[in-house]
């Protein structure tokens, strides 16, 4: 599964007409209008493998904000891109997408109770049989005199699904029966099953549309199993910083100092 998350975590090059992707294809930005921001992951996620983006920049003026889902349509495949996730792609068929709003996104199934949050201090989050370590799921400020009061907002959810630097993420988790659901998770937070009975045999690539007042994401690679090196160094480093400004006083390589600032 690691090898196929490193693949997957990057944009397809099949996009929106209004899509300008980096070289790295891991960052998509809409250059201009509202629409035509549809964007794909590079390859079909594996079961239980999220495909994570962040935002980083926001566009004032417009109404909506970013657009999440899966879709069993290969982007090569496409004669031409959609202008639109909804309706448009979802109208083709196999397709399942989910619209984030600033705080109404945890879904409730008639009948069924919202999902539980993860105990306090839990460092994974559990969908179902899916584990997935919870660090890099959540969103942090940009380093700063206040960043660390930040940080703990978007730790505890309280800041806007849409407000910039928030990490919105959507992957599939099967079920018995042979399907799946699809969940949205939201700075570290299951939002509980938005689609059901997802054709999990069928390969199915992540949706991303960066539409309206989202105007640039940036993919953000999950790990799986142990952590990294490089993770566990910046976990200790920030253990012991009042916030991420000292950082930049250590006698640290630059490439981690970067790291244990913005990622």
């Amino acid at each position: 599964m690691a090898a196929r998350c490193r693949l997957a975590a990057r944009f397809h090059r099949v996009h929106g007409a209004n899509v300008r992707l980096d070289a790295s294809r891991t960052r998509a930005t809409r250059v201009e209008s509202f629409a035509n921001g549809l964007c794909f992951s590079q390859e079909p996620l594996a079961p239980g493998q999220i495909f994570l983006v962040e935002i980083e920049e926001k566009e004032l003026g417009w109404c909506g904000h970013l657009r999440v889902g899966l879709t069993a349509h290969d982007p090569q495949s496409l004669e031409v891109v959609p202008e639109y996730s909804l309706p448009d792609l979802v109208n083709m068929g196999d397709t399942w997408v989910f619209a984030i709003t600033r705080s109404h996104n945890r879904v409730t199934v008639d009948g069924e109770e919202a999902p539980a949050r993860s105990p306090p201090g839990d460092p994974f989050l559990r969908i179902e049989r899916v584990r997935i370590p919870r660090d890099t799921l959540v969103g942090r400020s940009r380093p700063g005199r206040y960043s660390h009061i930040l940080d703990d907002l978007y730790k505890m959810n309280v800041l806007p699904a849409t407000a910039r630097r928030s990490r919105i993420g959507v992957l599939y988790a099967p079920q018995p029966d042979g399907t799946a659901d699809m969940h949205i998770v939201i700075n570290g937070e299951d939002m509980g099953p938005s689609a059901r009975r997802l054709p999990a045999a069928r390969p199915l690539y992540a949706v991303v549309d960066v539409f309206a007042s989202t105007k640039s994401v940036r993919v953000i690679p999950v790990e799986y199993g142990f952590p990294s090196l490089q993770t566990l160094c910046r976990l200790v480093i920030q253990k012991h910083i009042v916030h991420r400004l000292a950082i930049d006083g250590l006698d640290l390589p630059p490439p981690l100092k970067s790291f244990c600032q913005h990622e």
